[in-house]
């Protein structure tokens, strides 16, 4: 990372039937700094070739690689996933600092106790995976695993209690500021990357809005997570209408927040 506290950034799912170098010319055009790589179409784990040539192209460009964005859920059979060590193998090949992972395949509430202390075994033992490469790992902050409510993220990583597991964030749409701001401190003191997208829920359906209309909890936001005094890339995730234009405006939008942010 780079030794900026706050850098902006893109989640490459964001635009995934856009390619590699698609995607590194809309970073650059926006300004931003880095990028989080998906492992489901940019960077598929079973193509490390294609991973180092991805990574290359990033840092020609003059970007980081901010990490490497997993589908690797805890407790999903080999059958259905690639194994953890290959996961690894691409996220070194791309050179990425951190590997997203997700945190189970349901919610908390639906989780038994014997299953999620398998879950938190397998944790602990892909978090030595990824220590041995030189890597972390960072925990989709998510609905539909267990990192789906504050108290049970908050005990995951407890349980986990590995150097290596740490947490990514973002907001919880349909919950008030108030209540995602306790959410983030749980998490601070692991903190990876930050996830950055405003939606809302009129009719109680999701709705992508413009960034600039989440200015003011996201000012809350990135407060709190500045105050780590750690480097963390705070990534656009989605845009409205999946619009290339609309990514322009809202890195205008994230580009300033940061800014603000950096100069008080």
């Amino acid at each position: 990372m780079s030794t900026s506290q706050l850098t902006s950034g893109l989640v490459s799912i964001t635009f995934r039937k856009l390619s590699p170098d698609e995607i590194i010319g809309l970073v650059e055009k926006a300004g931003l700094r880095c990028v989080e790589w998906g492992g489901d179409v940019h960077c598929p784990p079973d193509d490390p070739a294609n991973a180092r040539e991805v990574g290359r192209r990033t840092r020609a460009a003059g970007l980081e690689v901010a990490a490497y964005g997993s589908y690797y859920r805890l407790g999903k059979p080999e059958s259905e996933q690639p194994p953890f060590e290959r996961v690894v193998e691409a996220a070194a090949a791309l050179e990425a600092p951190s590997i997203r992972v997700w945190a189970g395949t349901k919610g908390s509430a639906e989780t038994d106790p014997a299953e999620r202390a398998r879950l938190v075994e397998e944790g602990r033992r892909i978090g030595d995976v990824a220590e041995k490469a030189g890597l972390s790992i960072a925990f989709e902050y998510h609905a539909n695993t267990l990192t789906d409510t504050t108290e049970s993220a908050a005990t995951l990583f407890d349980e986990i209690n590995h150097p290596r597991v740490l947490s990514l964030w973002q907001p919880r749409a349909a919950e008030p500021v108030e209540a995602n701001l306790v959410a983030l401190a749980g998490v601070l003191p692991r903190l990876v990357n930050v996830h950055v997208f405003h939606w809302t829920f009129p009719n109680g359906t999701r709705e992508r809005r413009p960034l600039a209309e989440g200015r003011e909890d996201w000012r809350q936001y990135l407060e709190m997570v500045r105050s780590t005094g750690r480097p963390h890339a705070c990534m656009i995730e989605f845009v409205r209408d999946d619009d290339p234009g609309a990514f322009l405006r809202d890195a205008e939008e994230l580009k300033r927040w940061l800014a603000g942010i950096e100069d008080r």
